[in-house]
């Protein structure tokens, strides 16, 4: 057998697709063995934007971020889970202001993790853990069965709220 020869000129271009356009962006694949380091890197890429953005606070070992979306709070709930997190909910002073900084940075009011029990008036974590930190505007909760969820406001206070209220998405994670 002879030597190869020299390889010839590349050929034109085929016809574009059918209609030209390109398909839907299909949902991202699970990761493999051998990508959770450049996963890792890419999150803390994303999370640095999202921290100069104001979107992310960081509070002892929680980050909490806000997507910046106002929806009732079955939607805020489900948000949060879909992401690996939950619903932002404030255990102590500290954590409080950390949520009161992104509250404020978008001037809406909040969803926070907590609902109130089959007793009205008596409200738990989504876990149905009784509460160790409260925040409460002078004389809330008030409504006794009639508002289910909490909201913070833009001083830090909370208020119970109905839950079909439109309110600032913040998950922590």
């Amino acid at each position: 057998m002879g030597a190869p020869g020299i390889p010839g000129t590349p050929g034109k271009n085929g016809l574009p697709g059918r209609d030209g356009r390109d398909g839907m962006k299909g949902d991202t694949g699970v990761p493999g063995k051998n990508e959770q380091r450049p996963l890792i890197t890419k999150c803390i890429v994303y999370c640095l934007v999202l921290k100069l953005e104001g979107r992310i606070q960081m509070v002892g070992n929680k980050m909490m971020a806000t997507n910046g979306k106002e929806v009732d709070f079955a939607t805020s709930n489900s948000t949060c889970n879909d992401v690996g997190g939950q619903i932002v909910t404030p255990m102590n002073e500290e954590e409080n202001a950390a949520v009161l900084e992104l509250v404020k940075k978008y001037n809406r009011y909040a969803y926070l993790g907590m609902t109130e029990g089959p007793k009205p008036g008596i409200f738990n974590y989504l876990n149905g853990a009784s509460m160790v930190y409260t925040h409460w505007r002078k004389n809330e909760p008030s409504g006794k069965g009639t508002e289910g969820c909490v909201e913070m406001y833009t001083d830090g206070q909370w208020n119970d709220k109905a839950c079909n209220q439109k309110r600032l998405t913040i998950c922590e994670f």
